[in-house]
């Protein structure tokens, strides 16, 4: 199975922007689709944007039009860039590869705060 990192994560005031990258430890051609999704603490975890194989996407309703999904084949590495950041976007990130039951990454802060 695929191993994932994510990379990025910071402190960023709101308004401020992130690029998220989640490198993969093998080619990710084949992984149907690739996806971000984020945790709070004392919530549950939030999906965030998916990207298929054909690079068709689709975002959850929290971060649509603010966020972007895309993906490098060539580099193995999935992005997600995030705009217009507010302090309820603060979360842990974590990086997906075939769905729930897939490869997941350890995670990356992301704190928007003043």
């Amino acid at each position: 199975q695929v191993q994932l990192g994510e990379s990025g994560g910071g402190l960023v005031q709101p308004g401020g922007s992130l690029r998220l990258s989640c490198a993969a430890s093998g080619s990710i051609v084949g992984i149907i689709a690739m996806g971000w999704y984020r945790q709070a603490p004392g919530k549950q975890r939030e999906f965030l944007a998916r990207i298929s194989s054909a690079a068709t996407t689709n975002y959850g309703d929290s971060v649509k039009g603010r966020f972007t999904i895309s993906r490098d084949n060539g580099k193995n590495t999935v992005y997600l860039q995030m705009n217009s950041l507010k302090p309820d976007d603060t979360a842990v990130y974590y990086c997906n590869a075939g769905g729930l039951a897939g490869a997941w990454g350890q995670g990356t802060q992301v704190t928007v705060s003043s």
